[in-house]
C-alpha cells in the first residue's frame, strides 16, 4: 500500500545508449512513478546532487493506475513501481526492459530468500529488484476502540474487527476507511472465509464480494492514501490500510501530542505481505540513468534511510544495522518467523478475473 526514491552507485559519466537508449545530452534526466509518501524527504535531492540528475517525482496510490499507463504505452517514465502481483502480470504483457544486472551492482546487497520468493512471478529476477516489503493489516485509534470494547484492543487483532457486522458497527461513528485496491481487499476477504486467496473460482470471489457487502454500510471512505493523516489527526479511527502508511499515521500523531494514539495489527488469522518492484519500462527513455537510480536505492545508507523515514521494510541485508533499532524491532514492520508464517502473497489474475475483480469491487463500493 508509499513513498519511495532510488540512488545511484554507477558515474553517469559512463552511461551509454542501452535499451530505450539514452542520449549523451539527455542522460542527465529521470521520470519516476512511485506511491505517494514512499520514499525518504531527501533521498532525490541526494541523488541529484550526487549525480547531477534531474528526477521528475510523479506518485499514485493505487497499482491498477500505474498499470493502466504501462498498458497503454509511451507511458514517459524511467523506473516505475508496481506490486509483485501486477508486476508479474505486466512481464507477461513484455512491458519491461529486461536488466543488465552489470549496472546494477549493489544486487549483490540483497537477501537471497526474498529474492527467491520473487523469482516465482519474475524468473531469473530478471526484470525487476524489490524496493520495500509491507503487509496490509488493520489500523485504529486506541483510546476510540477501547471505548467501544470494554477497555481493551484485543479485538484488532483479529480480522472479526473488520468482518463481523456487530464488530464494525461500533466504530462507525468515528471513521472507517477501507482501501480501495480489490487487489488487496478480495484475497483478504476470502482469507478471512478460509477460502484460497489466490482463488481465481468466479463463485468463490462471488463470496468474498459478498463477505464485502455486509460491512458496506460501515464504511465512511475507501482510499489508499488520505487515511494517514485523517488516522494521525483523529478523523479516522479504523482502517484496513498499508503497514508502513499506518505506522507514520502512528508517528505523525505521536509528534503533534495531539490525544491521538494509534496501533498497527497484523491480524492472527494471517495478512497478506507483498513486494513493491523497481521495473524500467521497455519504452524508457533514460535507461541508463533508471539503472543508477536503481543501483543507489540499493545502498545500505539509502535503504536504511528510506526505511527509517517510511517504516517499511526494506530486502537489503546490510541496510539492517543501520535501520533505527525502534523500526528493526518492530514486529509489525520485521515480523517474527510465527507470524511471517501464516502470511501470504498475491497471486497474478488473468484479464478476466481482474475484470470480475473490478466488476464485484464496483458493486461493494456502490451497495449494489
Amino acid at each position: 500500500m508509499k513513498l519511495r526514491i532510488l540512488t545511484l552507485g554507477i558515474a553517469v559519466s559512463v552511461l551509454t545508449a542501452c535499451g530505450g537508449g539514452d542520449k549523451q545530452d539527455d542522460a542527465k534526466v529521470l521520470n519516476v512513478y512511485n506511491y505517494s509518501d514512499y520514499i525518504a524527504e531527501d533521498t532525490i535531492p541526494n541523488f541529484e546532487k550526487a549525480t547531477g540528475t534531474k528526477v521528475t517525482y510523479d506518485v499514485f496510490d493505487s497499482d491498477e493506475m500505474v498499470e493502466t499507463k504501462l498498458l497503454a504505452g509511451n507511458s514517459g517514465y524511467d523506473v516505475v513501481v508496481p506490486t509483485l502481483n501486477f508486476f508479474g502480470r505486466q512481464i507477461k504483457a513484455g512491458v519491461f526492459l529486461p536488466l543488465d544486472k552489470s549496472r546494477i551492482p549493489n544486487l549483490a546487497n540483497l537477501d537471497p530468500s526474498v529474492m527467491k520468493r520473487i523469482a516465482q512471478q519474475d524468473p531469473g529476477n530478471e526484470y525487476g529488484v524489490p524496493y520495500m516489503i509491507g503487509t496490509t493489516g488493520i489500523g485504529y485509534n486506541v483510546e476510540l476502540l477501547k471505548q467501544r470494547f470494554g477497555g481493551s484492543t484485543e479485538i484488532a487483532n483479529s480480522w472479526d474487527l473488520i468482518f463481523k457486522p456487530e464488530n464494525i458497527a461500533k466504530m462507525k461513528d468515528c471513521g472507517i476507511t477501507i482501501l480501495d485496491t480489490p487487489s488487496d481487499m478480495i484475497p483478504i476477504a476470502l482469507h478471512y472465509l478460509g477460502e484460497d486467496p489466490h482463488s481465481q473460482d468466479p463463485a468463490t470471489l462471488e463470496k468474498a464480494a459478498g463477505l464485502l457487502k455486509t460491512i458496506r454500510p460501515y464504511v465512511q471512505n475507501f482510499h489508499s492514501s488520505q487515511y494517514v493523516g485523517s488516522l494521525a489527526n483523529g478523523g479516522t479511527c479504523l482502517v484496513v490500510g498499508w503497514s508502513g502508511d499506518i505506522i507514520q499515521a502512528r508517528d505523525r500523531a505521536a509528534e503533534a501530542s495531539n490525544g491521538v494514539t494509534v496501533a498497527y495489527s497484523i491480524p492472527r488469522e494471517g495478512a497478506p505481505q507483498w513486494f513493491d518492484m523497481l521495473a524500467i519500462p521497455k519504452d524508457a527513455k533514460h535507461p541508463e540513468a533508471a539503472y543508477a537510480f536503481i543501483n543507489y536505492l540499493l545502498e545500505p545508507k539509502v535503504a536504511a534511510a528510506n526505511t527509517n523515514f517510511i517504516h517499511y521494510a526494506n530486502p537489503v541485508t546490510t541496510a539492517t544495522p543501520l535501520v533505527d533499532e525502534a523500526i528493526r524491532t518492530d514486529p509489525t514492520i520485521y515480523p517474527p518467523a510465527d507470524v511471517a508464517a501464516k502470511m501470504f502473497t498475491y497471486s497474478i489474475n488473468t484479464p478476466e478475473v481482474d475484470k470480475l475483480y473490478t466488476r464485484l469491487w464496483t458493486e461493494v463500493k456502490t451497495g449494489r
